[in-house]
């Protein structure tokens, strides 16, 4: 949409079957359309840790942006607090906070590229890989097999995992799968593996 405004109405319409529950503005304007203990039509069909109706279990957040210009200071701030009250209210484990392109990769590409999932990490409200050895064969099955075990959907194919994968933490590489890709799915599969026998929220 051109404004957050105009998001806003597309998300408030019945007619486009689309929702939220909170929308944030680019200068840190925050709606919120829907409870947090009610499902909103936010993710649509998408899969993170073996279990899909991802609306079912999660609490969506809009962002107005594009995806191809960096993320406003104002709107960072707000989101980094949004998060962890969130976080904070529904005891929400920092590798819970995920964005559409990791659950469905094929259909979504947002937040996009310029999202800083960095600097929400730093802030405490996200994970961030700490690879130690970049050594490792790039191997495609070993990969999706550490890919599945951090949460994202390996049904998708090698290619989708593997570009939603970079654009979260590695989001200017380009070409085949190197060691990099390797110990960063490695690290994230040790350190914050999914419990596919948990509830869903």
């Amino acid at each position: 949409m051109a404004s957050a405004e105009a998001a806003l109405e597309r998300l408030c319409s019945p007619e486009h079957e689309v929702s939220c529950h909170y929308l944030i503005a680019q200068d840190g304007a925050l709606w919120q359309m829907v409870e947090e203990d009610r499902r909103a039509w936010h993710a649509g069909q998408g899969d993170w840790g073996g279990r899909g109706d991802v609306n079912s279990r999660s609490i969506g957040i809009e962002l107005d942006n594009s995806g191809l210009v960096p993320f406003p200071e104002p709107q960072m701030a707000a989101l980094t607090t949004l998060i962890s009250d969130i976080r904070g209210r529904w005891s929400i484990p920092l590798h819970g906070v995920i964005g559409h392109s990791d659950f469905a990769p094929l259909r979504k590409s947002d937040p996009g590229r310029r999202f800083d999932w960095r600097r929400l990490a730093r802030e405490g409200q996200a994970v961030w890989p700490d690879p130690t050895d970049e050594g490792a064969q790039p191997r495609e099955e070993a990969f999706l097999a550490a890919a599945r075990t951090f949460g994202y959907p390996v049904g998708e194919g090698f290619g989708a995992v593997l570009d939603a994968m970079r654009q979260r933490f590695r989001p200017w590489a380009r070409g085949p799968l190197d060691g990099r890709d390797m110990a960063i799915i490695r690290d994230l599969a040790d350190r914050f593996p999914v419990d596919r026998g948990a509830p869903a929220a």
